[in-house]
């Protein structure tokens, strides 16, 4: 089965792979790093142009490590979950301070890197350095459950089912399994998509345990649907917008402008401040992290 599934889906990646910047030889290991860091939880779309003006911004860890952090939340801009980019931030000092600025191929060094957890060490270690990892996104999640196991929708939370899955599928020879990877999650993303899925432009379509079965409906937990609009989430972002749009600390009366509920507001500051994503000053002022 192992096998089967490997040519067919790289066949496929060979043809149909996106041309994406940090696909590309020049995006070398720190493009690529800085790419896993943008795209999770965060469509291609909204990440390209943040993406490529951070490369052009800061070429190599060093050039970020110089900064202060506050000018990584600053350049992240509406990209969501700010905090990575402060986690981005600090896994540059550490590779400058530790690895002479250059991002380490060692995966467990990559693990030890603030910031980075197996997922993303895994996928540094793949992607940038071509070596065999299980790499274990949402979409290759997806591809497995489906392919493999014979269900609609892989757990909410990676179970160790799924990784021993995902070292079972491994290709045994370190080129083939970064491609397997690279290809499994590509073809999550544009075929094997969570609505819709396109099982007739699927390679491995004559294969899927779950298409099959005849397709059964997802019997585990509910499926955790993302809102929005009205959440902390929503006002911790509109009070970053007006720090990021500032170069100078700002007065608690500007922040308060930009949410009608002063208790959502306060807890919101507070939780901003809390992440370092905000330093407060005396007389009321606050700014982006400047350390």
């Amino acid at each position: 089965m192992t096998e089967k599934l490997h040519t067919p889906v790289i066949a496929w990646f060979d043809i149909h792979a996106r041309d994406l910047p940090w696909r590309r030889p020049e995006a070398g290991p720190w493009g690529v790093m800085v790419s896993e860091f943008m795209l999770q939880q965060t469509p291609v779309n909204r990440v390209l142009p943040v993406y490529e003006e951070w490369l052009a911004r800061w070429p190599r860890p060093a050039d970020l490590a110089k900064e202060a952090p506050g000018e990584a939340v600053r350049a992240w801009g509406r990209l969501g979950y700010p905090r990575r980019a402060l986690r981005l931030h600090g896994a540059a000092v550490a590779i400058t301070e530790r690895h002479g600025g250059d991002v380490p191929t060692n995966h467990s060094q990559l693990l030890a890197l603030p910031g980075i957890g197996e997922y993303t060490a895994a996928a540094v270690a793949s992607f940038a350095y071509g070596q065999r990892h299980a790499v274990l996104d949402t979409n290759v999640r997806r591809v497995f459950a489906r392919a493999v196991t014979g269900v609609q929708y892989p757990p909410n939370a990676t179970t160790a089912a799924e990784r021993r899955l995902a070292r079972e599928l491994l290709p045994q020879d370190d080129g083939t399994a970064a491609r397997w990877a690279a290809a499994s999650m590509e073809l999550g993303a544009l075929v094997c998509t969570a609505k819709n899925e396109g099982c007739g432009r699927c390679p491995i379509a004559p294969l899927c345990a779950w298409r099959l079965a005849g397709k059964p409906e997802h019997a585990g937990p509910p499926r955790r649907g993302q809102t929005y609009a009205g959440t902390d989430r929503q006002v911790r972002g509109k009070l970053l917008a007006v720090l990021r749009e500032a170069h100078a600390p700002v007065p608690q009366a500007a922040l308060d402008r930009v949410w009608h509920e002063p208790v959502q507001r306060a807890r919101a500051l507070d939780g901003l401040v809390a992440d370092g994503l905000v330093e407060p000053l005396p007389g009321g002022l606050y700014r982006l992290p400047q350390s």
